[in-house]
């Protein structure tokens, strides 16, 4: 009896080793390759975005379209400190004067948003082209000392300036934009009107960091004197790098001024200028996506910790600490943190 059983269980196992190599042979489990699965993972994402004013309530929407303008903020901020290594510690002033300029040629000389737009823009990069001539010709702590400066004295004025800016009142009564004769008010219109211009912004500034003056920022980054010996002009270069920075920050400037209809000088303090370093910091230093994630986090997180608010910059901070030990280069691998003079 034993030996039959032994007999059955041998057979048996003859049998499965014999399917075992019939399947290996026959099925083969084609896992989908790494460009395929990043492909799908964009259009899954894709979707979830452009869905997201049908399922989400208003909320969840305002907290998306915030983020969109930080992102376009936090990418100004990331080609003058991720690809050309200055530290700019100013960085709210330009978005600031996007803001109010926005408001006074809207409220004072009563001009739309598509008329005001570029001349704000121009006014910011203007603004950003003349700070850097001056700045450039120091480095490291120094030109962030200055920049800081610059920031507060644009804060100040804002501040003081009562007939002309009205002072801690703010400007209120901005007009949003206006799109073929249809106001854009509604927290979902403006939510795909802001996903417009992050898409444009993210498209132009992967284009210009692929460029020459792209190649050249990251040259100045790395070794500014050895680019100056091969030929590099890195005046210039950082003049061009302050002067787009700038410009970016002018823009989310505008839409944050048309979004909310209303500025005050206390939008745009020291800690908005650390806020949106650290989402260059936290994403990672040059990286596009990553400052893209960076800004999301530091928008998300802050309204999921509001129901203990008194820890929450403790939160913050802390986890900044972990993420510099354990990861300086950010989250999605960005260039570590270092300002060299």
């Amino acid at each position: 009896m034993l030996n039959m059983f032994k007999k059955y269980v041998g057979t048996m196992k003859g049998v499965f080793s014999d399917f075992k190599k019939y399947l290996s042979g026959r099925i083969r489990i084609k896992l989908p390759e790494s460009k395929t699965r990043s492909i799908a993972l964009t259009l899954l994402m894709s979707v979830v975005v452009m869905a997201l004013p049908f399922y989400g309530h208003d909320y969840l929407i305002d907290i998306a379209v915030l983020s969109g303008i930080y992102i376009i903020l936090a990418q100004g901020l990331n080609i003058v400190v991720g690809f050309t290594g200055l530290l700019n510690l100013g960085f709210v002033a330009f978005y600031a004067i996007g803001a109010y300029s926005y408001a006074l040629l809207n409220t004072k000389l009563g001009l739309g948003f598509w008329a005001s737009l570029p001349l704000s823009v121009m006014l910011v990069t203007l603004s950003g082209f003349i700070l850097a001539i001056p700045a450039l010709r120091l480095r490291g702590d120094y030109l962030a000392i200055v920049t800081l400066g610059f920031g507060e004295i644009v804060r100040l004025v804002l501040n003081n300036w009562d007939s002309f800016t009205k002072g801690p009142n703010g400007i209120s009564g901005i007009e949003p934009p206006h799109i073929f004769g249809m106001q854009i008010s509604k927290l979902g219109q403006f939510y795909y009107f802001i996903i417009i211009f992050v898409l444009l912004a993210v498209f132009v500034i992967r284009r210009v960091s692929a460029s020459r003056i792209g190649r050249a920022w990251i040259a100045i980054r790395e070794d500014e004197i050895a680019s100056s010996s091969i030929g590099i002009n890195t005046t210039a270069y950082k003049l061009y790098s302050f002067a787009f920075g700038a410009f970016w920050a002018g823009l989310a400037g505008v839409l944050f001024a048309a979004k909310m209809q209303f500025v005050s000088p206390e939008s745009f303090t020291f800690m908005e200028s650390v806020l949106v370093l650290c989402m260059v910091i936290l994403g990672g230093l040059g990286s596009i996506p990553g400052v893209i994630l960076g800004a999301i986090i530091l928008v998300i997180l802050p309204e999921m910790l509001r129901e203990v608010q008194l820890y929450r910059m403790l939160a913050l901070g802390s986890g900044l600490v972990m993420l510099m030990i354990f990861r300086p280069q950010g989250l999605m691998g960005g260039k570590g943190v270092s300002f060299r003079g």
